[in-house]
């Protein structure tokens, strides 16, 4: 029996496939990375936007045309959200939900044996320290924490993981040990909300930092997406954790829209003011800091002065990196009854922010040009040279590197999304 795993969506869902490749070859289940060779394909579903939903429900049916002699089982986040959908568009399919990994090696042969297994349901059992299977030795993903403390309205994400479940931060510290000592040169930490970790357990995002980053080895660590009101109360703690040399100089803290009405409105539990002092700490601290966000585009109730406002804070803050995303309705989500703006007015939106997007990120990077970097090989570029990462987390694309060595580079050249450079 060969089994084929296809993972959509974030660095967690990326996660959750490489657990489940763990399981099975744990059970001596063999995985082939050529889905012609499957017996059995194993679809992780990602289902945070519109375009995702459609792009793995199309997946789904298309696999199923194609490769009729094969089973097929249906995992990640759809499962726990749209069960009716995915019963309807693939009534022959097995499930596996987000919190029952441990039973991937049974779902698999029950499925091969031309049962309909379907494992669901929220749970507690931890993803750290468990056996994982990657196709990348160098960058390693440790899930620190699973669900968040949010009531966003826009939101489908939080009924497929939950109620927050951290984990140990020795468990934590352990599995990074473990992967530094195999070769990984680059951690990566993440959650719903890296920011939430500790709060129903009484450990601390910045003791957890700062225990990995302390480790033995030449790595670095990325922190992922924090949730602004989540910051607040360890916000200068965090930010000793960052300075510190291991750690990249980066942070994603989405705020959504720049407007305070909205962002009641969205339950985001925090305003503007208390979004700008954080980044405003963060920056006064870490000079090269790189600040990611997301902005929702057309939320329901957005008027040309919410949007406006957004615009004002973008132009404020000018996020190194920002997430644009057009507001769509999600299954369960409490703002789907509301109703939608014009799809044009959104689109007009979009493609403003879009611009101003462009600017500020051009901008950032053409202040690099001629200085020195240092940064961190990471991959393979996918039109030719090497990835690498700078201290800041800014890709520059080099050639005559090897994977997973540290570098010195000359900035050379400065797009919208990248640089260039040469090795000195």
């Amino acid at each position: 029996m060969k089994v084929y795993i296809e993972s959509y969506g974030c660095t967690f869902n990326k996660a959750d496939g490489q657990i489940m490749a763990g399981v099975l070859n744990e059970n001596n289940i063999d995985l082939v990375d050529n889905i012609d060779e499957a017996d059995v394909i194993i679809v992780n579903t990602c289902y945070v936007k519109l375009p995702t939903e459609n792009k793995v429900v199309y997946k789904i049916q298309q696999l199923q045309e194609k490769f009729p002699e094969k089973k097929i089982i249906v995992g990640g986040c759809m499962v726990e959200i749209d069960p009716e959908k995915l019963d309807k568009i693939g009534p022959n399919c097995s499930w596996i939900g987000p919190h029952q990994l441990n039973k991937t090696a049974d779902v698999v042969e029950q499925t091969y044996c031309g049962e309909i297994v379907r494992e669901y349901g929220l749970s507690k059992e931890s993803k750290v320290g468990v056996a994982k299977v990657t196709d990348d030795s160098l960058i390693h993903i440790i899930q620190i924490c699973e669900g968040c403390l949010g009531a966003c309205t826009f939101c489908c994400t939080r009924f497929a993981r939950g109620p927050l479940n951290s984990y140990p931060i020795a468990d934590i510290v352990e599995e990074a040990r473990q992967a530094i000592e195999n070769g990984a040169c680059e951690i990566q930490l993440t959650a719903q909300d890296t920011a939430a970790f500790g709060r129903d357990t009484g450990e601390k995002l910045s003791d957890l930092i700062k225990e990995v980053a302390n480790l033995e080895g030449d790595f670095r660590v990325r922190v992922g997406m924090m949730h602004p009101k989540n910051i607040l109360s360890d916000v200068d703690d965090i930010i000793d954790a960052i300075k510190l040399p291991k750690v990249y100089d980066f942070i994603h803290l989405p705020i959504q829209s720049g407007s305070d009405k909205v962002l009641k409105e969205m339950r985001r539990g925090h305003n503007v003011d208390q979004y700008l002092e954080i980044v405003n700490k963060f920056k006064s601290e870490i000079p090269g800091l790189t600040l990611a966000t997301d902005i929702i585009v057309g939320y329901p109730t957005e008027t040309d002065d919410d949007f406006s406002k957004t615009v004002e804070l973008l132009e404020n803050v000018g996020p190194s990196l920002i997430h644009l995303s057009k507001y769509q309705h999600r299954k369960g989500a409490i703002s789907s009854s509301l109703e939608e703006i014009p799809r044009q007015v959104m689109k007009e939106r979009s493609k403003f922010l879009s611009e101003i997007k462009s600017e500020i990120t051009q901008s950032e990077n053409q202040e690099l040009l001629n200085s020195y970097q240092n940064a961190l090989v990471v991959e393979v570029g996918s039109k030719g040279g090497f990835i690498a990462k700078t201290d800041s987390y800014i890709p520059v694309i080099v050639d005559d590197v090897n994977l997973g060595e540290f570098i010195r580079v000359k900035i050379t050249d400065a797009t919208a999304t990248y640089l260039k450079g040469i090795v000195e």
